[in-house]
């Protein structure tokens, strides 16, 4: 059987609705000739006889009825398809994957993302916490469509823009040598701590990166009691006395209920962003633009 012709099918239905060709063809806007040839195309192709033709025009024989009752059947799922399309182009469905690391999960990101679940309710969220290279890496291989990141990575085949401004500070005991230096909200220099052993985090990630190119470019590399993979442990590791710790402003409100001293570095190095970040080749989608649209709203610069 040939494939099914949605015009055709409109015309059957036409045909069975005006009883006429010259009517259907009408308001079509095609020849009458045209409505009949494709009528007796469609006959031959099938086998059977969908009209009885005479003088007072045309009328649907019972395989005709059945014919019509299927084009009926078959155009209203196309214009339910068609609806479903619509939804998804204008961002009313569909489905985003997020890669974000820890950094972007305890800033603005959760109640970002609330807003945006709130405004867009037919959008599922897959929200992956992994760190910036995994997450680059997902987005290469096509297992994410968005990555929030750190700034320190090769972003040449990503569109990038910021998402969150995040400065570096140092925590240290009460009881430590830097803690008297320390006055509330006051910047201390990176030179000032780097004689001081510290509790390293994430070996490789994007901190630790960043703070391993400084410490070289100050000729200093930085000197580890131990190693932690969370920012929750670092925190407690530093008020165990294990060292001085380092982190970022996303961070910062795990010190609450202890008492750690911490500063923001004063380097400019340490005003770091985090990152929303898409791969250039892969298309845009209403839900990824809605998103990216909502991060670039809500973004705030650091003064």
């Amino acid at each position: 059987m040939a494939p099914f012709d949605s015009v055709t099918a409109r015309l059957i239905l036409l045909l069975a609705d005006t009883g006429s060709i010259g009517r259907a063809a009408e308001r079509e806007g095609i020849a009458s000739s045209a409505v009949s040839r494709r009528v007796s195309d469609l006959e031959s192709r099938l086998g059977v006889v969908l009209f009885d033709r005479s003088a007072q025009g045309v009328r649907l024989t019972i395989a005709g009825e059945a014919y019509a009752e299927g084009c009926r059947t078959v155009l209203r799922a196309i214009a339910d398809l068609d609806a479903v399309m619509t939804d998804f182009s204008s961002g009313h469905r569909g489905a985003l994957r997020l890669a974000c690391t820890s950094s972007a999960l305890t800033g603005r990101l959760p109640e970002l993302l609330a807003h945006y679940a709130a405004r867009h309710l037919g959008i599922d969220l897959d929200i992956q916490e992994m760190s910036a290279a995994k997450a680059l890496l997902a987005l290469d291989e096509g297992r994410a469509d968005i990555a929030i990141v750190s700034d320190n990575y090769d972003f040449t085949r990503f569109e990038i823009k910021p998402f969150e401004d995040d400065r570096v500070w140092v925590v240290v005991p009460p009881d430590h040598p830097l803690a008297a230096s320390i006055e509330p909200r006051k910047e201390i220099a990176f030179a000032a701590v780097l004689d001081h052993p510290i509790v390293g985090i994430h070996h490789a990630g994007s901190l630790d990166r960043l703070l391993a190119d400084a410490a070289n470019t100050a000729g200093k590399p930085l000197t580890e009691t131990l190693r932690v993979e969370s920012f929750p442990a670092l925190v407690r590791m530093v008020e165990a006395g294990f060292g001085i710790g380092f982190l970022r402003s996303t961070s910062l409100h795990l010190l609450a209920g202890t008492d750690l001293v911490c500063a923001p570095l004063a380097e400019p190095w340490a005003l770091r962003q985090l990152l929303v970040a898409r791969r250039k080749s892969t298309p845009l989608s209403a839900a990824m633009k809605s998103f990216i649209a909502l991060c670039s709203e809500t973004y705030t610069p650091a003064i």
